[in-house]
């Protein structure tokens, strides 16, 4: 009887675990891509080619496509490297082949009609907005942005991969293989982690800041001193013209005076104040707000109508169709105030500077109030905060700071909220069933009410009262519609029938894709017309503070007749300028 034995495995150089660690990936500059990547990259594609928010310039869409495309073919990759990992069979000869082609024929045809589409999607919202078309000839552009961008995260992201193949390597020589995964993984993420939050983080926003301080120095074009004594950086000013910053001298100069007013009114009219300090005109936040209210005294603030304090934007930036529109609904009894407390944009800003906004904001309103406070009850102004984008978040720290109905604080407009406001964010939350993200009802609207359209203020059935806050919001406006959670669940204002008329019905929602679509939207929100996105017009701006202000004997009419002459005003700078 013979026997035999089966022979003994082949010997290996290492168990078949470290074998798949050890499997090489592309080097970092190396041409070789992942198949099943490729093609979710390319229909991230075709997905990042659909509407947004906003009209796209060609060098956004090129960003948004590469960002998107890269989405993608991490997602394809890494589902197909843990496929490999788990030792599931891939579809072999024939079965890949048939598999595979459908799925390239179906992401091409996909891909091919979005690029098709394109310029025509884009162009049915430049209508919308009153923009004059995009032709095809923006493509070479949207293809060498997104070429170039993809190239770039490509680059960065293999970088990355190898730092964490190293720390797998180092710890599998000791450790078993998955806690060296485990293990390497967590102690990688975390150095990265710091460093990029820490170093690299502070260290762009410290360029950042020492790049914008230079621009602060600069002026707006038609910008000149102002001669008037009312006015900050005048003549008995306390305040140096050249401390005043880029913004602050633009709105000192660029408001209208009482000659101006009188253009519209006839006669009767009173010189504007406007107090205005800057960055550099004193070395803390307590000597800026204490200069401040030192304006506001030397130029008689107190005597007039009204008092405005405006929390600025990031750059210090005041909106001349919110303040300019005061001056005129105000005959000019009015003194409109603020405080610069950055040099950076507000798209940055709201990442870095959302504490010294608050403080800001909170800082002079109270040594405002509390000098109003020791004036005569029936002798006094009233006092009315504004802000714009981030200035609305630090009008929102005075009015979660003090009690608006007991310390009389007369209203405030908040324009173009920002998606990190958390009282904006409590009341939409807390919307009447059957009102919109983007035209929110909030109770009866006693106190705050919402405002996007021209009747929007009197959709709350119930009385308003003295103290008026109202919201200024567009639906496309990506400042306040993003939000991170766009990431992994569809927002409210893309459903159905709660869609903003300025939203284009071609948008939708898909997994990470649209996040980064309102991101990208966010830089350019005040580049287009006044109306939409980030963009309130004189018009709007009129409404919302003649809601707010209540003026005695106001008429519909008279609202119609000075938003008529405002913006022809501004229409007629804009082309003086050569705008």
């Amino acid at each position: 009887m013979t026997t035999t034995v089966d022979p003994p495995p082949a010997a290996t150089d290492a168990p078949q675990h470290r074998r798949v660690l050890r499997t090489r990936p592309p080097r970092i500059l190396e041409p070789s891509f992942s198949g099943v990547g490729l093609v979710v990259g390319a229909f991230f594609i075709s997905i990042s080619l659909l509407p947004s928010l906003l009209p796209r310039l060609p060098a956004v869409q090129g960003v948004a496509s590469a960002i998107s495309f890269l989405i993608g073919y991490a997602l394809g990759a890494s589902a197909h490297a843990v496929w490999n990992y788990l030792e599931i069979p891939n579809l072999r000869r024939r079965a890949a082949l048939v598999v595979g082609g459908v799925l390239m024929l179906v992401v091409a045809v996909l891909t091919g009609l979005a690029i098709w589409q394109w310029v025509g999607w884009q162009n049915e919202i430049r209508d919308l907005y009153g923009m004059s078309d995009l032709n095809p000839t923006a493509w070479p552009l949207v293809v060498g942005i997104g070429l170039l961008t993809a190239a770039v995260l490509l680059i960065i992201a293999r970088a990355i991969r190898l730092l964490f193949r190293a720390a797998f390597h180092l710890l599998d020589r000791w450790l078993p293989h998955r806690l060296a995964i485990t293990l390497g993984t967590a102690v990688t993420g975390t150095v990265l982690y710091l460093a990029i939050s820490g170093l690299l983080v502070q260290g762009f926003f410290a360029a950042s800041n020492a790049g914008f301080s230079l621009v602060d120095s600069q002026d707006k074009p038609g910008v000149e001193q102002t001669t008037s004594e009312l006015r900050s950086g005048g003549p008995g000013s306390a305040v140096a013209w050249e401390d005043l910053g880029r913004q602050g001298r633009s709105f000192i100069s660029s408001g209208p005076t009482a000659s101006d007013l009188d253009d519209y009114w006839g006669s009767g009219s009173m010189e504007p104040i406007r107090a205005y300090v800057g960055l550099r005109s004193a070395d803390s936040l307590d000597d800026r707000a204490n200069l401040l209210l030192e304006e506001l005294i030397r130029t008689g603030a107190f005597d007039r109508k009204a008092i405005v304090l405006g929390t600025v934007t990031g750059t210090g930036y005041l909106d001349p169709r919110a303040v300019d529109t005061l001056d005129y609904l105000f005959k000019g009894d009015v003194a409109i105030a603020g405080v610069q407390y950055s040099y950076l944009p507000s798209w940055i800003s709201i990442l870095a500077d959302q504490e010294i906004t608050r403080d800001t904001s909170q800082t002079v309103f109270r040594t405002v109030y509390d000098f109003w406070a020791t004036l005569p009850e029936d002798d006094r102004p009233d006092i009315y905060l504004y802000g714009l984008s981030l200035g609305s978040y630090g009008v929102e720290a005075v009015l979660g700071s003090v009690d608006i109905l007991n310390e009389e604080v007369a209203g405030a407009l908040m324009s173009g909220p920002t998606f990190v406001n958390p009282l904006h964010s409590e009341l939409v939350a807390a919307r009447n069933e059957g009102s919109t993200v983007w035209q929110p009802v909030v109770g009866d609207g006693r106190t705050v009410r919402f405002m996007s359209q021209p009747d929007a203020l009197s959709l709350p059935t119930g009385e308003w009262g003295e103290t008026r806050v109202v919201y200024l919001q567009h639906g496309s406006d990506p400042v306040g519609m993003f939000s991170p959670t766009l990431a992994w669940s569809q927002p409210a204002w893309l459903e159905g029938d709660a869609r903003a008329p300025d939203v284009s019905p071609r948008m939708d929602w898909f997994p990470l894709v649209t996040m980064w679509q309102v991101l990208l939207d966010m830089p350019g929100s005040g580049s287009v017309p006044d109306g939409y996105g980030h963009m309130y017009s004189h018009t709007e701006n009129l409404r919302a503070w003649v809601g707010i202000t209540q003026p005695e004997g106001w008429t519909e009419a008279d609202t119609d007749a000075l938003a008529e002459f405002l913006e022809a005003r501004a229409l007629d700078q804009r082309q003086l300028l050569g705008d």
